[in-house]
């Protein structure tokens, strides 16, 4: 494999152990997102000051605006995100969180921006989604051979459906933090001439500090309105977790830089990114301690078979049809 195939696989093992890391280094929900939004700031201003800015890419209104637009809704992303975690555990958040990430943007990419436009397109589009769905369906399969009294099912239940809830706000966050670029230069708000310009790096690299900057804006608000935490905002974990962002940045600028590279391109960075669900599904697993019967482990490893299949199908669907 050469060298840039291999820095394409870097989104992948940051994104998949951002969730490990923030396990690791504790705190709330609230503390967690906000900590991993400094970490973002830290690397989204250094990627403006230091190559946006000396490159003279554009920094305009529209700029700022489709950034911090994009910062606020990664941040109802991430914080559903950490929730979620909370309740359900990284080998099955992440998981089913890259799933509903796989298939709501395949829709949206599918729908809104029209990137499918054939009927074949459409017909394994399709599929590719159901392939995702049912191993996001396996991956949180439940071993019914397993016993436990009435309460304790109960509770189970109770924090399966509050993780799911979760879940669904998070994956309308992402939905939305993903798609917002590309549709706001499908509107004309960005123009194609800003947005191609050095095979789309200037545009992609510019966003990364006004978004940035509307991710921590996106946190506070969170921390402060939703989650009532502002008496804890600034405590020990908050600042551990800027490691996380440092962790979740490296896999954005690395992902900007391998779709950019006519020798990887779009499509394959893209796929290679959802590979994370591997590292943070097995991640929970062996390195968390996180328990599953023999019978999971078995829906498990054929579910994210199927969620890997049917991104990488999805990711580069233009080939398949």
């Amino acid at each position: 494999m050469n060298a840039a195939l291999l820095l394409a696989l870097v989104p992948a093992l940051a994104w998949g152990s951002v969730g490990l890391v923030n396990t690791k280094m504790g705190g709330s929900a609230g503390q967690q997102t906000l900590g991993m939004t400094f970490g973002a700031l830290i690397f989204g201003l250094a990627t403006m000051f230091f190559y946006v800015m000396p490159n003279h890419a554009y920094l305009g209104s529209q700029i700022w605006i489709v950034g911090i637009l994009s910062g606020l809704v990664w941040a109802v992303g991430t914080a559903g995100q950490f929730l979620a975690i909370k309740d359900l555990g990284v080998s099955l958040a992440i998981p089913l969180s890259t799933a509903g990430q796989i298939v709501t943007n395949a829709l949206m990419a599918a729908v809104v921006l029209g990137d499918w436009k054939t009927g074949k397109m459409w017909a394994i589009g399709i599929i590719s989604i159901v392939a995702v769905v049912i191993g996001a369906t396996l991956i949180s399969a439940r071993d019914k051979a397993q016993k436990s009294d009435v309460a304790a099912q109960q509770a189970a239940t109770k924090s399966m459906t509050k993780g799911l809830v979760y879940l669904v706000i998070s994956t309308a966050g992402y939905m939305f933090y993903f798609v917002l670029p590309n549709f706001l230069n499908k509107i004309g708000y960005i123009s194609d001439a800003i947005k191609a310009k050095n095979n789309g790096v200037d545009y992609m690299t510019a966003i990364v500090g006004p978004q940035a900057i509307g991710q921590v804006i996106g946190a506070f608000l969170i921390v402060i309105f939703v989650l009532k935490e502002a008496d804890q905002m600034f405590e020990k974990p908050t600042w551990k977790n800027i490691l996380t962002g440092l962790v979740w940045a490296t896999g954005n600028i690395f992902m900007f830089i391998s779709a950019a590279n006519p020798a990887v391109g779009q499509t394959i960075a893209t796929t290679f990114s959802q590979l994370g669900i591997i590292v943070a599904t097995f991640g929970g697993i062996y390195l968390l301690g996180e328990k599953k019967s023999s019978y999971q482990m078995k829906m498990i490893i054929v579910g994210t078979i199927l969620v890997v299949i049917g991104a990488i199908i999805i990711g580069n669907i233009n080939q398949f049809a």
